[in-house]
C-alpha cells in the first residue's frame, strides 16, 4: 500500500502509479531544462551590451592616453572633494555617453556616472569646455565607425550630463567611473576607464580599460615594466568567465586570452595589493592584517580598478581596501572590477563577508571595508580582518 499526497493507492507498481510518477520527472526534467536554457538566454542577451562597452571603454581609453601624454597643468581642475578632474574625465564621459546611446539606441538609456557639466557651464571653462570637444570629436573621426557629424559643444555636455541617473534596484543601469584614479592619470600612473551594467540591481557585465597596466604580470616586473606591452582590456559577463587582451587592436595580443586568479592557498605565499593614496585606504589595518597572515612580500600599491584587473589575471592574491571613517564607496569604483574578480574565480566582500551590494543608488552601504582574494584564502583573511579590526577599535 503507498500513501502519495493523501491519496490511498493500492498497488503502487500499477502502470498509472509508473506513469504517473514517469510524468512527473519528465516535467521536472523539462522544466530543470527551461530554467537552463532561460539562463543561457538571459546570458547571450548580454552580448549586445557587452560588445558596445568594450567598444565605448577603449575609444575612452584612447582618449585619455592622448591626453595623458600631454598633460598640462591647465587641464586639471578642482572638485569640492578637491581630487583632480580633467579635460579627459569628462571627454571619456561624453565618449562613453555617445557611444553607448549609438550602439543600444532602441535600448532605455539610464548611466550612473562619476562627473556632470554643472563646473563647465561656468564662464571661466569656455575654453576647457572647447578643449573638450575637440578631444572628443578627433576621437570619434579617428575610429571612423560613426558617420555623423561634428558634435557642439552643447552636445558634449549634453552627454556628459546623461549619468544622471540614479540606479537602483530595478530595471537596466549602465555605471561609469570615466577615470578611476585621476590623482595616477595625472601621475603618469595606472588608472581605469570602468564600465558595467546592472540588471535589477546586479552587475551582470563589466569592462576595465587599463591603460598603463602591462599585459605581463606586475608580480615580477612591477607595474611599469618596460620590457611588457602596456594596455589591457578585461571583460567579463556573468555565467562567461573573464577575458583580457590588448588595447592596441593592431598587437598581436589583441585576440581574448581567459583569465584566472591565483590558486594561492598559503597566505604566506600570497602577495597584495591595497590602494596607491594613504588618504584613500588605512595602511596600518591593512598591515596588521598582512602581519597576522603571515605575508612576506611588501604591499603592491596601484591606484584605480588595475588592481581588480591586475587581481584577475593572477598578479597578487589578495586585494585590501579601508576606506577612513565617514567615507561613502560609489558603486562606479566597484562595480566592473567585482564582476572581472569574480568571474575569474575570485571573491568579493565587504569586511564581515557579506557581497557588495549595488541595488541601492549611487553608494554602497557596506561594513567597514572591502576585501578580494580566491576562495581558498577567503576563510583565513576574514578572520584576520575581524582580528585587526578588533584590536583597532580596542585600541582607541
Amino acid at each position: 500500500m503507498a500513501i502519495n499526497g493523501g491519496l490511498r493507492i493500492a498497488n503502487s507498481n500499477s502502470p498509472f502509479v509508473v506513469s504517473l510518477f514517469s510524468t512527473k520527472a519528465s516535467c521536472l526534467r523539462v522544466s530543470a531544462a527551461v530554467r537552463v536554457v532561460s539562463s543561457l538566454s538571459s546570458m547571450a542577451s548580454y552580448d549586445k551590451e557587452l560588445a558596445a562597452a568594450k567598444k565605448a571603454a577603449s575609444l575612452a581609453a584612447r582618449l585619455c592616453q592622448k591626453v595623458q601624454k600631454a598633460l598640462l597643468q591647465s587641464d586639471v581642475q578642482s572638485k569640492s572633494d578637491k581630487s583632480p578632474v580633467t579635460i579627459a574625465d569628462y571627454g571619456s564621459q561624453a565618449l562613453v555617453s555617445f557611444v553607448l546611446e549609438k550602439e543600444l539606441s532602441s535600448e532605455p538609456f539610464s548611466l550612473v556616472a562619476e562627473e556632470d557639466s554643472e563646473d563647465l557651464r561656468k564662464d571661466d571653462s569656455q575654453e576647457i569646455v572647447g578643449r573638450i570637444t575637440e578631444l572628443v570629436n578627433n576621437t570619434l573621426a579617428n575610429d571612423g565607425s560613426y558617420n555623423v557629424s561634428t558634435l557642439s559643444r552643447e552636445d558634449v555636455l549634453r552627454a556628459i550630463d546623461s549619468g544622471k541617473s540614479e540606479g537602483g534596484p530595478q530595471g537596466q543601469h549602465w555605471v561609469l567611473d570615466p577615470i578611476d584614479g585621476t590623482k595616477g592619470f595625472v601621475r603618469g600612473d595606472q588608472y581605469a576607464i570602468a564600465l558595467a551594467l546592472l540588471d535589477e540591481g546586479k552587475v551582470v557585465l563589466g569592462v576595465l580599460a587599463c591603460p598603463n597596466l602591462p599585459l605581463a604580470s606586475i608580480a615580477s616586473g612591477g607595474q611599469h615594466s618596460s620590457n611588457s606591452e602596456i594596455g589591457c582590456l578585461f571583460f567579463a559577463k556573468v555565467g562567461a568567465g573573464t577575458y583580457m587582451q590588448s588595447l592596441d587592436s593592431s598587437s598581436n595580443s589583441s585576440s581574448p586570452v581567459k583569465v584566472q586568479v591565483s590558486a594561492i592557498e598559503n597566505p604566506v605565499e600570497a602577495s597584495f595589493f591595497e590602494s596607491y593614496e594613504a588618504a584613500h585606504s588605512l595602511h596600518d589595518l591593512s598591515s596588521s592584517i598582512a602581519k597576522k597572515l603571515g605575508v612576506k612580500a611588501p604591499p603592491v600599491r596601484i591606484d584605480s580598478q588595475a588592481k581588480y584587473g591586475a587581481l584577475s589575471k593572477g598578479d597578487g592574491a589578495i586585494y585590501l581596501r579601508f576606506p577612513h571613517k565617514g567615507y561613502r564607496e560609489k558603486i562606479w569604483d566597484h562595480a566592473a572590477g567585482s564582476i572581472v574578480v569574480t568571474e575569474a574565480g575570485g571573491v568579493v566582500t565587504d569586511a564581515a563577508g557579506n557581497p557588495l551590494d549595488f541595488s541601492r543608488g549611487k553608494y554602497l552601504d557596506l561594513d567597514t571595508g572591502i576585501i578580494v582574494t580566491n576562495q581558498k584564502l577567503m576563510p583565513c583573511l576574514l578572520k584576520a580582518v575581524r582580528e585587526s579590526i578588533e584590536e583597532k577599535s580596542s585600541s582607541l
